[in-house]
């Protein structure tokens, strides 16, 4: 596998997986499913032909569950492209097992919320899922009550975790631009390097995470319903 070098900003398909197929949620809503492929390997390929360097792929049902299906994550590494992997990956063990299923690092969410000395020692292996509800940081695929995100984030820097995959669940899969005043907010911590996810509906939305100091974005609904092409974005970055 090739690990992507330093860039500015890079842009990271998403790949939402659930009952083996390719989706989208609103809102993290289960029941607001919109599936727009069969095989997740395949959109992974056609995604890292378009030059995508990194695609961000999430188990949901791993992560309503905690049981992780590695055969997910070695399908999709068969394709060559680097993966950040998640959904229901809780402790450094299992985040081991993705890795050495193919991931090249892991994200963890309930984890980061609950158990932040669980992501300790992963090193860059590890990125902790901050999604965000109201002032508070949920876990649990968002279904559990959350915690306070000031609490959390102390937490995390505690436990040596450099990087936050940080969405705005209100934001998320409803192409109404990224939760921007959240988002700053964390940039702005110089504990954290910043990948932002949710919302996500035009070039002008990625240009300005950048400008925030975000290391990237992830995007899913955009993408697949071409609002922009993988190659215009990737050509704002160049």
């Amino acid at each position: 596998m090739t690990t992507p070098g330093p860039t500015a900003f890079e842009v990271i398909p998403a790949i939402d997986v659930l009952g083996g197929r390719v989706v989208r949620l609103a809102r993290g809503e289960y029941s607001q499913a919109t599936e727009y492929a069969h095989d997740p390997a395949e959109v992974a390929r056609r995604w890292a032909d378009e030059g995508a360097r990194r695609l961000h792929v999430v188990d949901l049902e791993g992560a309503r569950s905690g049981q992780v299906d590695l055969d997910l994550w070695t399908a999709v590494a068969t394709t060559g492209v680097s993966v950040q992997a998640g959904g229901g990956i809780r402790t450094a063990a299992v985040a081991r097992a993705v890795v050495a299923a193919g991931a090249e690092r892991v994200a963890m969410g309930t984890a980061a919320v609950w158990d932040p000395q669980a992501l300790a020692g992963l090193g860059d292996r590890v990125v902790a899922a901050v999604d965000v509800r109201a002032g508070s940081a949920t876990g649990a695929g968002w279904l559990d009550g959350g915690r306070d995100l000031g609490e959390v984030l102390d937490g995390l820097a505690a436990a040596g975790v450099a990087r936050l995959l940080v969405t705005g669940i209100s934001r998320d899969g409803m192409l109404t631009g990224p939760d921007f005043a959240l988002t700053e907010s964390l940039a702005g911590d110089p504990r954290f390097r910043v990948i932002a996810s949710g919302g996500v509906s035009n070039l002008a939305d990625l240009e300005r995470l950048a400008a925030l100091g975000c290391e990237g974005a992830v995007v899913g609904r955009a993408l697949y319903e071409r609002r922009f092409t993988m190659g215009a974005a990737l050509g704002l970055f160049r």
